[in-house]
């Protein structure tokens, strides 16, 4: 093996201990020579043999392998020659050891036997050469403040944020399940400063207590109890390059006053600590100027205060001769590098009421640096000021009780709703892709309590009748989000609210949704239009809407339009007009979520073939109308997709479609320009004129049928610039959501999904070296089965993800692919039990849940979330069936079968849409 060997530094530290031992003083003097013995064994981390080899740069890591791979007749004479140079130090009597440092195997028992065979007496030196290597030179605090800020980052960067995501999301994670994610992020660069994640490694496994179960101590692990939301204490320490460091600090959520005044406390103590620290005072005498100053100040406490405060630290993590206690009468020196940690233990929460509420512990600590005059430098200085460990969750009903006369500029409001952590990165400055992981984090928990409140109304038959919503949009500004579209004066959905929030002269103005009566966009050159029309008294209003005017009396607004252009600016992500298109979609989907549908006079319409056939739709049956205009496409279409399932010919159907061919314009307008004659710019010139007579006779039905429902049956036209390509049969097409559906009607079997059924959505085979994924769309109603788009392309993931969010539907990805039957009928077998070991969580890597993030002993994890290849051609012969007992005859809301049979009475239908009318 290669050995770097500093020849300087041990020369240099080699006289350093030599030269204490030749001033024989402490045991250093009772022994006659040191013999420094290291053995094999990768269980013993810290140990004063293999210290003082690392410190003296491997020397005698050489000599002991090559002693090792020796055979036992030359160990012997090896040993001979060691005894005859012991014999010859000194009186030659006795010999400097490490009593502790035990050793395993047959070269290091020879050796202690050729000891005790000589009559030599063994004497323990370990206090007096820990002595001498506890003063640092340069280059080793210079290692030793790497391994502190290393530990700072990896708490700031990692800890700190997974503690507050876990409060904001209000997750379930057990104490262990997180130490082993702080062990796991120091694999990873982004955590680390930019070290070598190869030179780093913990110095003992995080600590992390909470819920009334503390010990304040190094030498316990973290238990498996789930994180409580109250006095959370965290201890973990990093070496870099074999030298330690160390950290301790407590996370606070919604601390009591009192809580807060004795963490206050604690860091005054601390602080007379610190002072203490300095080259020349002895041990016992920096604790007992602490425990003056405790019991001066607050003797109540004094029997509450960790007995000692500290220890030294260096190539192993904790000197024992070198602790901070009433007795050590060691003095500090220049150089040294110590662990202090103050903790108090026991502590009663007296607004405590459930038991792991009702006692806590506070704990801090550093990694210090002793200095000639000055106090101690502290080398992790990660801040534990109230102000930057509190975590306080502001109660929405104090929000209401708030006095309403804030400043001018309080306007967009006191800040977001939810936990808030008072440091010094606030909730404004989140990256959109921040943004969208704590929203999906908040949409993860309301997932699985939406599921388990929906299970408990049907097991108990009950119907809960929703209260009309009010159409107030803010109690007060104190609820007025802030946003940075709000600051930068764009329109902003407020869906929480169903408010939007417009600027108006340079205001920022909320309008609810109940107020607003159309929203149309229109591109004209190059510039984006979105034009929306507001109620006001005298205006027409659905039966439902009732009087929206308190003070009829008061200036309306009747119609605002905005415009952006269309021209991408240099240095522009994007063009300013996304933010009005984006807009116009929201708005649409909250709307249409506000209204309630109603059987209006007219209830619907008729479809007549040529041959007499009638189909008759009625508006309250109708659950999509989707309008797909001709651009880009080769058909314009109206499609109906319907609750319940209607005769045709001799067959059941959700789906009814209304379309006419309209050809496609080939017009190249470039180097073959010149072969297009006067008679094919003529044609595509009529080509042209007929998309566009043939899309305002559409829209004018449209707006027929939306004037006779009073606009309460909307036509939902498709985002094409939202869509992305997929297989949900057999063949790709594009899909493209509306305002509340994911769809395809210019194929078929057409491909219709409502969002507001859909509990979450999963994406399989997402990884690096694929270039597509699937996508698993998970139903409210367990019995029916999940829909899989297939053939995904890998770039349409992160837009996916963002249009899902937007929607607020909870996405999950993996690897690999599940066995989505078995799983599903698991569920249904026993929804209760899914709930209680996590319920949907076990998708989420991040998460603490049940299935393949629980335990190895986990029934559902063996049974459920592993599918194997059997399994999976299981699924295929499934494929057509629900989860639920009833059979497909029965189940008419549900999609057309298979394709073969979809495919001809789609024929059928088509021949029949040519021939007809539309009445």
């Amino acid at each position: 093996m290669a050995v770097n060997l500093d020849k300087d530094a041990f020369y240099r530290r080699i006289k350093r201990l030599y030269g204490n031992w030749k001033k024989a003083e402490d045991e250093f003097g009772k022994v006659d020579a040191i013999v420094v013995s290291v053995g094999v064994d990768e269980e013993i981390v810290y140990a004063k043999s293999t210290a003082l080899q690392v410190q003296h740069n491997t020397a005698s890591e050489m000599l002991t392998a090559s002693a090792r791979s020796s055979h036992n007749e030359s160990n012997k004479v090896n040993f001979e020659k060691m005894i005859e140079a012991i014999r010859g130090s000194r009186d030659g009597k006795t010999v400097g050891v490490f009593m502790k440092d035990k050793f395993p195997g047959e070269y290091m028992k020879s050796w202690s036997d050729m000891i005790t065979a000589e009559g030599l007496e063994r004497v323990d030196v370990s206090t007096a050469v820990a002595y001498t290597m506890a003063v640092k030179e340069d280059g080793e605090l210079a290692l030793m403040k790497k391994a502190a800020a290393v530990t700072s980052d990896v708490f700031t960067k990692f800890f700190k944020e997974r503690v507050m995501e876990i409060v904001d999301a209000d997750e379930k994670v057990k104490h262990s399940r997180l130490a082993e994610s702080v062990e796991k992020a120091i694999e990873d660069r982004k955590f680390l400063g930019g070290v070598d994640p190869s030179t780093v490694e913990m110095c003992y496994p995080p600590i992390i207590q909470s819920g009334g179960s503390y010990s304040l101590k190094f030498s316990v692990v973290s238990d498996k109890n789930h994180m409580h939301f109250g006095a959370i204490t965290c201890a973990m320490g990093i070496r870099y390059k074999s030298y330690c460091s160390n950290l301790v600090r407590t996370l606070m959520v919604d601390p009591p006053q009192e809580m807060q005044d004795n963490y206050n406390f604690l860091l005054q103590v601390e602080e007379e600590l610190l002072k203490e620290m300095k080259h020349g005072v002895k041990l016992c005498d920096a604790y007992n100027t602490v425990l003056e100053f405790v019991k001066k100040e607050k003797p109540d406490l004094v029997s509450k205060l960790t007995k000692n405060l500290g220890f030294a630290m260096g190539i192993e993590f904790r000197e024992g001769s070198l602790v901070l206690n009433a007795k050590n009468q060691f003095k500090l020196k220049r150089g040294m590098v110590f662990s202090i940690s103050l903790g108090l233990a026991d502590m009663i929460n007296k607004e405590g009421k459930k038991d792991e509420q009702k006692k806590y512990a506070l704990f801090i600590g550093d990694t210090i640096q002793i200095n000639e005059e000055d106090q101690a430098t502290v080398l992790t200085p990660v801040k534990k000021k109230i102000k930057n460990v509190g975590i306080f969750l502001k109660n929405a009903d104090e929000e209401d009780e708030e006095e309403e006369d804030d400043n001018a500029e309080e306007l967009l409001g006191k800040g977001a709703r939810g936990a808030a952590l008072l440091t010094d990165r606030t909730r404004n400055e989140m990256t959109a892709e921040e943004k969208r992981r704590a929203h999906q984090r908040e949409l993860a928990n309301q997932v699985n309590e939406e599921a388990k409140r929906r299970l408990t109304e049907q097991k108990g038959g009950q119907q809960i009748q929703k209260a009309r919503k009010s159409n107030v949009s803010y109690k007060n500004v104190s609820q007025m989000p802030r946003e940075k579209d709000i600051r930068d004066m764009k329109i902003f959905i407020d869906k929480k609210y169903e408010t939007v929030v417009m600027p108006v002269f340079g205001i920022a103005t909320p309008f609810h949704i109940a107020t607003i009566k159309n929203i149309s966009m229109s591109v004209e050159g190059d510039y984006t239009y979105l034009r929306i029309n507001f109620f006001v008294p005298g205006s027409s209003l659905g039966r439902h809407d009732g009087n929206i005017f308190p003070n009829p009396e008061a200036t309306f607004v009747k119609e605002i339009t905005y415009r952006a252009s269309n021209l991408k600016s240099p240095g522009d992500h994007s063009v300013p007009s996304t933010n009005l298109q984006n807009a116009f979609r929201i708005i649409k989907e909250v709307q249409k979520r506000y209204k309630t549908l109603c059987v209006c006079l007219s209830p619907g319409f008729r479809f007549t073939s040529v041959r007499g056939d009638k189909v008759d739709i009625l508006y309250n049956n109708i659950k999509h109308a989707i309008f797909q205009p001709c651009d880009g496409e080769m058909i314009i279409v109206l499609h109906f997709h319907l609750k319940n399932a209607i005769m045709f010919g001799k067959k059941r159907h959700t789906d009814v479609q209304f379309y006419t061919e309209v050809g496609e314009i080939t017009t190249d307008l470039g180097k073959h320009q010149h072969m297009h004659d006067r008679d094919d710019l003529y044609a595509e010139q009529m080509e042209r004129e007929m998309r566009h007579k043939l899309k305002s006779a559409f829209k004018n039905f449209i707006e027929k049928v939306e004037s006779l429902t009073k606009e309460e049956l909307e036509f939902e036209v498709p985002f094409r610039d939202l869509g992305f390509q997929g297989a949900p049969y057999r063949s790709t097409c594009l899909l493209q959501p509306t305002s509340s559906a994911l769809s395809n009607v210019t194929e078929w079997p057409p491909f219709v999904v409502t969002l507001d059924e859909v509990e979450l959505v999963h994406f399989e085979r997402v990884q690096f070296h694929l270039k597509n994924f699937d996508v698993v769309i998970v139903y409210k109603d367990y019995n029916k089965k999940v829909t899989m788009i297939n053939a995904v392309p890998v770039n349409s993931l992160d837009p996916i993800k963002e249009w899902l969010n937007s929607c607020d539907i909870k996405y999950t990805e993996g690897v690999q692919s599940l066995n989505w039957t078995k799983i599903m009928k698991t569920i249904v077998d026993d929804p209760e039990g899914f709930f209680e070991q996590g319920g949907w969580s076990f998708l989420d890597p991040e998460s603490e849940g049940s299935g393949a993030e629980q335990d190895s002993e986990s029934e559902m994890e063996d049974e459920t979330f592993n599918p194997s290849a059997d399994e999976e051609e299981v699924e295929e012969e499934d494929s057509d069936e629900d989860y639920s007992s009833e059979t497909e005859d029965s189940d008419y809301s549900a999609s057309l079968g298979s394709e073969e049979e979809s495919g001809k009475d789609w024929d059928e239908l088509e021949e029949e849409a040519r021939k007809g009318e539309m009445h």
